[in-house]
């Protein structure tokens, strides 16, 4: 298997993939995990890789650009097809089953992002799986690639040595259903929802436009729109929310 992941920071992450247990099943070939920083994707002058929102609203944005030369580039390398993964609070949440599931690809590429996330069209350009790794808020998601890898490495073939050592564990013994969604959360009209798209700049790219909504500059509109959509969201991907 080979494992690619995209980071702002793969100093944090290649020392967690040299050790232990991922650290011997890279020296015995069992696996390949490389990382890469987004920023030297980034055809700014500085190197940046976010922007203000679209329509106003803390935090910043990732940018499209970056990321989809990052991924179209490290895809080149290597003539197996990747499975990519967008790794989001919004996303569906990693358990054991989907561990196993993602053990028996050949190939995954991993987006592990920062600040207040993507802009909506990464998600809708590259149409990754998307994974969580739990219901809370973390700085960044290089932890939850870190968790991904391991939870998918130590599955492979002769990693652990015993056969027996990984379906005798805890949540090996009671696979179950359908997998559980979980997102940020936010608050409309006293429901608890995911939360809306984002969007940054540029305004169009491959075809892609922001809405027209979040450019006019009427706060009012943006802010029904955003929470029309936070409240779609939820519906198609957490609809337990809102009975809770």
């Amino acid at each position: 298997m080979r494992i690619d992941v995209l980071t702002l920071f793969p100093e944090v992450c290649e020392p967690f993939f040299s050790a232990s247990i991922l650290g011997r099943a890279r020296q015995a070939g069992h696996v390949s995990i490389a990382c890469h920083n987004i920023r030297d994707y980034s055809k700014d002058p500085h190197q940046k890789v976010d922007d203000r929102p679209y329509g106003g609203g803390p935090g910043m944005v990732m940018t499209c650009p970056p990321i989809f030369d990052a991924v179209e580039a490290v895809e080149k390398l290597d003539r197996r097809d990747a499975t990519r993964i967008l790794l989001t609070p919004q996303g569906e949440r990693l358990d054991q089953r989907l561990a196993k599931e993602l053990s028996r690809r050949d190939r995954l590429l991993l987006i592990a992002g920062h600040y207040e996330g993507f802009d909506e069209r990464i998600r809708l350009g590259l149409s990754p799986l998307e994974l969580s790794i739990g219901d809370y808020v973390l700085s960044g998601g290089e932890a939850a690639a870190l968790v991904l890898v391991d939870a998918v490495v130590r599955l492979l073939p002769g990693v652990l040595g015993d056969a027996e050592s990984t379906t005798e564990e805890s949540f090996s013994l009671s696979e179950s259903g359908s997998p559980i969604r979980e997102s940020d959360v936010e608050t409309a009209g006293g429901a608890c929802c995911l939360e809306y798209p984002q969007y940054t700049r540029p305004r169009e790219f491959r075809g892609l436009e922001v809405p027209a909504v979040l450019i006019n500059g009427d706060h009012g509109k943006i802010e029904a729109w955003r929470r029309a959509q936070a409240m779609e969201r939820t519906k198609k991907r957490r609809p337990d929310l809102l009975s809770e």
